[in-house]
C-alpha cells in the first residue's frame, strides 16, 4: 500500500465516528473495538497510524518504561500495552509534552496515565482505562517495539489505524481498512439521508425502511464472526 493512500485512509477514517465505523466492523464479522478505552476529555479526536509497544512486570534489575518517543514518526499513535495495570501509569506530563511537540496524533493505552491537567489543557489525545498519579517505574519495562499488541481485548499491529473520540476507540486493522472504511462510508451516508428524508417531513420508519436503517449493521453474508 502506498504511503499516499495510507495517508488518505488515516484522513478517511478522521472523517468518520467510531460508532459508525463498530457498525461497519460488525457488518464484517471483524472485531476492532477496544473495550473500555475511554478520552481523558470527551473533545478529543484522534485518528493515526500505530506505533506499538509492549509492557512486562519489571525485572531485577528493573528496565526502563520508555525512551521511545523520538522514534514515533509525526501524525502516528503511540500504543502502550501495559496490560491493563491500573496501579502504575506508564505516561505522564513529560511524554504528553514532547508528543504534542512533534506533531504526534494522540496516546492510547491499556492501562493508566497521569497528569491529565497537561493533556487538557494542550488538548494533547490520550485515551486509556483511567487516571491514578503512582508511577510504573521500577514496576514495568519496554518488553518490546513495535510488535501486536492488545488494547482492550484487541489486536493492534503496528500501522492499524486507530480512531478516537467521546464514544471510545476503534483498531481498523490494516489488512481490512478499505473494507471497513467503505462500509462506514456507506452506512454514514445512508444515515444522513434518513436525517434529511425526517427533516423534510417523512416519518421516520417509512425512512429507515427506505434506506434500510435496520440492515446497515447485519453481519453480511460470508462475514465471520
Amino acid at each position: 500500500m502506498s504511503e499516499q493512500i495510507e495517508d488518505r485512509n488515516v484522513a478517511r477514517a478522521g472523517r468518520l465516528d467510531t460508532a459508525t465505523l463498530s457498525d461497519a466492523m460488525d457488518r464484517l464479522g471483524i472485531v476492532g473495538q477496544c473495550r473500555a478505552i475511554k478520552p481523558r476529555d470527551a473533545g478529543f479526536r484522534m485518528a493515526g497510524r500505530a506505533f506499538t509497544i509492549l509492557y512486562g512486570p519489571a525485572a531485577s534489575p528493573p528496565g526502563t518504561v520508555g525512551d521511545f518517543i523520538d522514534d514515533v514518526p509525526p501524525g502516528h499513535v503511540i500504543v502502550l500495552d501495559n496490560g491493563g495495570r491500573t496501579d502504575a501509569t506508564v505516561w505522564g506530563d513529560i511524554m504528553t509534552e514532547i508528543a504534542h511537540r512533534r506533531g504526534i496524533a494522540g496516546t492510547v493505552i491499556d492501562g493508566i496515565n497521569r497528569d491529565v491537567h497537561l493533556c487538557l489543557s494542550l488538548g494533547y489525545p490520550v485515551f486509556s482505562r483511567d487516571n491514578w498519579m503512582r508511577t510504573g517505574k521500577d514496576r514495568v519495562q519496554v518488553e518490546a517495539t513495535n510488535v501486536p499488541v492488545n488494547i482492550g481485548d484487541v489486536r493492534v499491529a503496528p500501522s492499524d489505524i486507530l480512531r478516537g473520540d467521546a464514544d471510545g476507540l476503534v483498531s481498523i486493522p490494516r489488512g481490512h481498512e478499505e473494507r471497513i472504511l467503505a462500509a462506514a462510508e456507506e452506512i454514514e451516508a445512508a444515515e444522513n439521508a434518513i436525517r434529511k428524508a425526517v427533516a423534510g417531513g417523512m416519518r421516520l420508519d417509512e425512512a429507515r425502511a427506505q434506506y434500510r436503517y435496520h440492515q446497515l449493521q447485519t453481519r453480511a453474508e460470508g462475514a465471520k464472526p
